[in-house]
């Protein structure tokens, strides 16, 4: 791979973006290391593998560092002085950048964080084995992908829901259209019928932005069967709630929670933030007739991701709080001599309501794989 399409710049500023970044090029061109965050020009850190750890490489001074800021924002036809000191931008190799300066930034120069993007093909036999979900966990995932059930992927930053969105929609059954919107393309999805849409941001007199829900109202025009939600993070999320409450089965979204609980109560609070005229109790029913299923994705204190909760939405009790169950669960982590920790997610030996919409479809998944194992 040569430097420039490893740095995936545009060919006119991809030279001197290159010369500008030499003391990172290595660690952009290692395909081991997934972030990297610069706290200043001395201080650079690396993730492996979920884990932080510091690196060697330095810039040469604060101004060598913001010639690198600099290059990367005039590569993407954007750009960052004291007027305008943040900068977030999607580099054309689909990597996201994030960079503060001075004044804001008090570390002795800029702090940045460089998302790389990576196509990753894999598939749930690969989950699988690297322990993010049990085969019956995976497949009870891939049934309700066919059944239509509305999916609600929640988990912190760097979790891996992005990852699980890509498998679950590698899932949908043959023959319908998708409709996929995205802050900034990042899923990869085998699928024939897919429709892909991006939001635009403002330029810099503020015009011309296009956001998430402008996209949401548009698919529900274009025959969408399933819409998929790169990540619900604004007012956008009462178009989705009305989507999956209209007919449009089989909806997939992502949020940042820390439980399936958190994750509809966030959903509600984003869609309160639109400007049409609905009661809090409606929303609520809205919001609990429209989620099927949550599942918690979380990246664990030795690194990994997996899949730490599957529940269903069941409905409101009186008092207007959401009722989940839970029907599989992580039970016990147990912590290995070299720090890798061991435990799935487990059958609570809670059936879900739409058992006998399995059993009516003649899907070879018994109320037996949904008992709790002895302890």
């Amino acid at each position: 791979m040569s430097g420039n399409k490893a740095l995936g710049m545009s060919n006119v500023s991809a030279d001197a973006v290159r010369g500008n970044l030499l003391p990172i090029a290595h660690l952009w061109d290692d395909p081991t290391v997934t972030e990297i965050l610069i706290n200043g020009p001395n201080d650079i850190f690396v993730e492996r593998k979920g884990k932080l750890e510091k690196v060697d490489a330095k810039f040469a001074s604060e101004d060598a560092l913001m010639a690198a800021v600099n290059s990367i924002a005039g590569s993407v036809g954007r750009r960052i002085n004291y007027e305008e000191p943040r900068l977030d931008a999607r580099l054309p190799d689909g990597s996201r950048i994030h960079a503060v300066i001075p004044p804001l930034s008090r570390m002795g120069g800029a702090v940045v964080s460089v998302r790389k993007f990576t196509q990753s093909k894999i598939n749930f036999k690969d989950y699988i084995k690297l322990g993010a979900i049990t085969p019956d966990g995976a497949n009870f995932l891939e049934i309700c992908m066919y059944l239509g059930k509305n999916i609600l992927v929640s988990g912190g930053t760097g979790s891996g829901k992005t990852t699980l969105l890509g498998l679950l929609c590698s899932r949908i059954p043959k023959g319908q259209r998708i409709i996929v919107i995205e802050d900034a393309c990042e899923l990869t999805i085998e699928y024939e019928h897919v429709v892909r849409f991006e939001t635009r941001m403002a330029n810099e007199q503020g015009e011309f932005e296009v956001t998430m829900r402008d996209l949401l109202k548009s698919s529900l025009r274009l025959r969408p069967d399933r819409i998929i939600v790169g990540e619900v993070r604004g007012a956008e999320g009462l178009e989705l709630i009305q989507a999956m409450n209209t007919g449009h089965k089989g909806c997939l979204g992502t949020i940042h929670a820390n439980t399936a609980n958190d994750a509809l109560v966030r959903l509600e609070s984003l869609a309160m933030g639109s400007d049409a005229k609905i009661s809090e109790k409606a929303l609520q029913y809205s919001v609990a007739a429209a989620i099927d299923l949550v599942i918690q994705i979380s990246r664990l204190s030795d690194g990994s991701r997996r899949i730490t909760e599957i529940s269903e939405v069941t409905g409101l009790d009186d008092d207007g709080n959401y009722q989940v169950q839970q029907i599989y669960a992580i039970r016990n982590l147990v912590r290995a001599p070299d720090g890798k920790l061991s435990g799935q997610i487990e059958p609570t030996g809670v059936l879900p309501t739409f058992m006998q919409e399995i059993e009516d479809n003649r899907i070879p998944f018994p109320r037996s794989k949904f008992m709790r194992s002895a302890a």
